[in-house]
């Protein structure tokens, strides 16, 4: 029976792994050519850490440097391209934590079901858990209301987590189970000294308490996975709308035609 405990207890862990990747699979076949920055009063097209396009408060252009005259039909167009890049690429970012935050939230939630609210192995892996978003909102410069995206193919936005950070999350979920393996351990040592028949009703009690546990979890996790979904495809919608927007701007300022920042293939 103990060992039945100890095996379930990494099973469930172990199939939460591939949910920081699978929530954000949504298939987004686009691309950012350049490189993104956003401050309240800018928005900056960057190639190769040099600004090429600049735009200030959603209606003055820059191109490499030169004010370019706009009339008001040009000017609309520059506003609504503004305030869509201004909503979408704030979304990548959201999309991409929490993508992430829906295994390791639930990971953290096992820890504490197992080894209790707030006990010091919970508040590890919590701690932990949220250096690594901090991490991850600091890979896209997010400071306030301050973002950069860099150039990058979203045609699956999991791709934004391969290398350091798939590792780093897959060591500290491993370091999870060891935690969940070391609470199942402690429950079934203790009170060393009472009887076989108490043994097996702590363990029983243990098992109904990770079968309960791991329902809950499985449902929460499938609903947020689905809900991010959708959020996905939204925003793939809203990028493609975006790049149809900025083919009209090519077409009502020709020397825009040479940054053409969001490349669809839908």
């Amino acid at each position: 029976m103990a060992i039945k405990s100890v095996l379930k207890s990494s099973f469930f862990v172990l199939t939460l792994m591939p949910f920081y990747q699978q929530a954000y699979a949504q298939q987004c076949s686009i691309n950012l050519n350049y490189g993104v920055i956003i401050d309240p009063k800018h928005i900056r097209i960057v190639d190769k850490a040099k600004t090429q396009v600049q735009i200030n408060n959603a209606t003055q252009l820059f191109i490499k440097g030169r004010e370019i005259p706009l009339s008001n039909e040009q000017q609309q167009l520059l506003t609504s391209f503004s305030v869509g890049i201004r909503e979408q690429v704030p979304e990548i970012v959201s999309i991409a934590i929490e993508g992430v935050d829906i295994g390791l939230k639930a990971v953290n939630e096992v820890v504490a079901g197992l080894t209790g609210e707030n006990s010091a192995s919970q508040q590890k892996v919590q701690a932990k858990f949220e250096e690594l978003k901090w991490r991850i909102r600091a890979r896209f410069n997010q400071s306030a209301n301050n973002y950069y995206i860099a150039p990058q193919d979203l045609n699956n936005l999991d791709e934004m987590f391969t290398g350091e950070f798939e590792q780093e999350i897959e060591a500290m979920i491993s370091t999870s189970i060891g935690t969940i393996l070391e609470a199942v351990g402690q429950s079934i040592l203790a009170n060393d000294n009472s009887s076989e028949d108490d043994g097996e009703t702590r363990i029983t009690t243990f098992d109904k308490r990770l079968t309960t546990l791991s329902k809950g979890l499985e449902l929460e996790v499938a609903e947020r996975a689905k809900a991010l979904d959708e959020k996905a495809a939204n925003f793939c919608q809203q990028l493609t709308y975006l790049d149809q927007l900025e083919t009209k701007l090519h077409q009502a300022i020709p020397a825009l035609k040479d940054y053409n920042l969001i490349e669809s293939s839908n």
